[in-house]
């Protein structure tokens, strides 16, 4: 069961772990591009390229659904960045149902780990599998992996890198699980943080904040919902920073050099734009904004 891109190597190694996979319940397909046609999701393309049989139910309190997979006495259900499962489902499987979630529980529990861990600057993160119980990522855990995050890297770029780490992850769950050599063990209540779905307005730029705090919010909000401030009556994205040296108004732009780029104070430091995004344009080296755009020195941003 799963939706994104990020399931998708977790049903690739099942597939070929020598599991039977006997459907992949997913989304239904959305609109997609100009034309807002149909098309299919991450994994259902997937799904089919496997010679999977798809479900997707509009709703998983379907009575069809639950009918559908009873049917097939199934012995697990492996979850991946999907909904929450309703009670009736979660009684089905033999062995329960196994979510792979990409923090170190009981840290980040909720929708967004990955992108709340960049954002809080954390120097590592990790993979957890744990069974399935009506509370949201509260089910006993089964295994753990530990996992760094660069200094430079994006959420969408961890996530990319965790994606085949967790499948590896839940494979050794499943076989785990079926060889009876994993024992469950409860999270620790005194140590859950939370993860909650971000808005597009988490993505709006503080100037009033740190450099560092600054930085990391625009790596973890990178790509989505993606880091923005106001400029010259208009928004611009900013995907891309780094440190830079200089004092000043928060917002104020510092430097603004064909050659060297956009430097903007902050509450505490500066930093330095190396890729930002003018509104209906495409992204851009910060030296190129400053050449094509009229911004300079003594420019406020935030404003």
């Amino acid at each position: 069961m799963g939706t994104p891109a990020f399931a998708v190597p977790s049903l690739r190694r099942l597939a070929a772990g020598g599991h039977q996979v006997a459907a992949v319940v997913t989304n239904p397909d959305r609109p997609q591009g100009r034309g807002q046609r149909l098309a299919p999701l991450p994994v259902k393309e997937a799904a089919l390229e496997l010679g999977l049989e798809v479900l997707q139910p509009a709703a998983l309190g379907e009575p069809g659904l639950a009918e559908r997979l009873a049917s097939m006495q199934p012995d697990l259900f492996a979850v991946v960045a999907f909904s929450i499962l309703p009670r009736p489902l979660l009684a089905l499987p033999r062995l329960g149902s196994v979510n792979l979630h990409p923090s170190l529980l009981p840290a980040y529990r909720g929708a967004a780990p990955i992108i709340w861990a960049v954002i809080h600057g954390e120097r590592k993160t990790g993979l957890s599998t744990f069974l399935l119980n009506p509370r949201v990522d509260a089910g006993d855990l089964l295994l753990q992996e530990e996992v760094g995050i660069d200094p430079e890297e994006t959420a969408g770029e961890l996530e990319a890198r965790l994606a085949p780490l967790g499948a590896d992850l839940l494979v050794r769950t499943v076989d785990g699980l079926g060889q009876g050599v994993i024992t469950p063990r409860r999270q620790d209540q005194s140590r859950v943080s939370r993860a909650p779905k971000l808005q597009k307005e988490d993505g709006r730029l503080d100037w009033n904040q740190p450099a560092e705090a600054l930085r990391n919010r625009i790596r973890g909000t990178n790509p989505m919902p993606g880091a923005f401030t106001q400029w010259r009556g208009g928004l611009l994205k900013v995907h891309r920073s780094r440190p830079a040296t200089g004092r000043g108004e928060p917002g104020a732009v510092l430097l603004a050099d064909p050659r060297q780029g956009l430097v903007v104070a902050t509450g505490d430091g500066a930093l330095l734009l190396t890729e930002v995004q003018p509104a209906g344009k495409l992204p851009i080296e910060g030296s190129a904004f400053v050449r094509g755009y009229p911004v300079q020195a003594g420019d406020h941003l935030g404003r």
